[in-house]
C-alpha cells in the first residue's frame, strides 16, 4: 500500500499503472491483483486503514482524562498527527473526481469523531464540567477548527500567516475550554 500511496500522490490515481505499482512494491501484478482486485480496491483498502477512526476510539477509550482542555489539545493533537502522516493519501483522494465512491465512504471516519466527541461532551455535562450546549453542534465546531487548521496547509507550500498549527491548536483549544468550562 506505501508503494501505491506514494506513486499516486506524485502522478495522480491516473498516473499510475497497477504494473508500476506492483514493480514498485516489489511483488507481481497478479499478486496485486489477487490481494486488491483493482487499484480503485487498493486505494479504498488503504483509506479504511490509515485514516483516524481506530486511533481515535482507542483514545476515547483510554486515555481521556475528564480535564477539558487537556483533553480537547490531545484530541487536536492526535488528529492532526493522523492527518499528516496520511496526507499524500487524502490529497488523492480529494484530487481525483473519478473517486466520489472513496471519499464519500472515506465520511464514516469524521461521522465517528463527531460521535466520539459529542458523546465526550455530553458526559461533560453531565459531570458539570461543560456548560449547557447543544453538544453535538459544538463537536461540529471543534472538527472543523481542526480540519480547516490542517487544510490550509494541505495545498500550499507556504501558510497563510507566520503561526504553524501547533499555534492554531493550542490557540483554539484554550478559546473552546474557556468557552465551554461550567466555571465561565
Amino acid at each position: 500500500m506505501a508503494a501505491a500511496i506514494e506513486l499516486m500522490a506524485n502522478r495522480g490515481f491516473k498516473g499510475v499503472s497497477t504494473k508500476e505499482i506492483a514493480a514498485a512494491a516489489g511483488v507481481s501484478e497478479m499478486t496485486l491483483f489477487r490481494q486488491f482486485g483493482s487499484k480503485k480496491n487498493l486505494l479504498d483498502q488503504a483509506v479504511d486503514r490509515h485514516h483516524y477512526s481506530a486511533e481515535m476510539e482507542l483514545f476515547f477509550r483510554e486515555d481521556i482524562v475528564w480535564d477539558l482542555a487537556q483533553d480537547l489539545h490531545q484530541i487536536s493533537r492526535l488528529y492532526h498527527d493522523i492527518m499528516n502522516r496520511n496526507r499524500h493519501l487524502f490529497l488523492i483522494v480529494l484530487k481525483d473526481d473519478e473517486l466520489t465512491d472513496i471519499r464519500e465512504r472515506a465520511q464514516q471516519h469524521p461521522r465517528k469523531l463527531l460521535e466520539l466527541l459529542t458523546g465526550y461532551l455530553a458526559d461533560m455535562r453531565e459531570r458539570q464540567a461543560v456548560i449547557e450546549m447543544d453538544v453535538q453542534a459544538q463537536a461540529m465546531a471543534f472538527m472543523w477548527m481542526n480540519y480547516g487548521a490542517f487544510m490550509a496547509g494541505l495545498f500550499v507550500a507556504s501558510p497563510i500567516a507566520d503561526r504553524g498549527a501547533e499555534a492554531v491548536i493550542a490557540g483554539g483549544v484554550e478559546t473552546f475550554a474557556r468557552a465551554w468550562a461550567a466555571s465561565n
